[in-house]
């Protein structure tokens, strides 16, 4: 019994964790902050977690494939302050359906340079231009560990990139319901617990 408690103690401790970080994260950010992308490479880290980054433009053709093949739900992109510029201190990760089947087409459906230089004429409002995107850069350990590794897999591909990278998550945005459901269970959890040490009959003394 008491190795049952201590399993549900354990539980109760890790759901509110979640809901600590959840919630935590939610007031820190009730709203996108607004931020220009010279103000993002001048900062060179991201000065909140859910962010509307402006005026940027994105370098889909120096974006990165992270699967390796054709069946790919997201890709990493630069987005820089002018066309042509190589400063690549900021990358977002897109699962824009309407990108996504661009970019298939133009890496694996056209065999010419000369096909694909008419693809990107045709589609210019999708390959060239401003992109203002909102998302989500989380500075919670499994973020730090995956940002690690996006800044390794940059290294190996010899891109190079002025400083630490800034990662955004395209769309993403903080879940409060998901916060409040943890909170809820594990003040259940502890009531329960409570409730069951209060009211077990004592033995009998001898």
């Amino acid at each position: 019994m008491n190795r049952f408690r201590v399993t549900i103690i354990a539980i109760c401790l890790v759901l509110a964790w979640l809901a600590y970080n959840d919630l935590s994260l939610y007031l820190r950010n009730p709203e996108p902050l607004v931020v220009s992308i010279n103000e993002l490479e001048t900062l060179g880290q991201a000065p909140r977690e859910w962010m509307t980054v402006t005026g940027g433009h994105p370098d889909y053709l120096q974006g990165i494939n992270m699967t390796g093949g054709m069946d790919f739900e997201a890709f990493l992109v630069p987005l820089t302050s002018s066309p042509d510029s190589n400063n690549y201190r900021v990358w977002f990760e897109t699962r824009d359906p309407e990108i996504l089947e661009a970019l298939k087409t133009y890496y694996f459906s056209l065999n010419t340079e000369a096909q694909r230089q008419e693809f990107l004429e045709l589609n210019s409002h999708i390959f060239f231009g401003q992109r203002n995107l909102t998302g989500m850069t989380a500075a919670e350990l499994v973020a730090n560990s995956n940002q690690k590794k996006l800044a390794s897999l940059l290294e190996e591909m010899g891109i190079e990139t002025t400083g630490t990278p800034v990662f955004i998550s395209e769309a993403k945005e903080p879940v409060i319901w998901r916060g409040v459901f943890f909170a809820i269970i594990a003040f259940a959890g502890v009531l329960k617990l409570t409730w069951d040490v209060r009211t077990k009959p004592q033995a009998p003394r001898i």
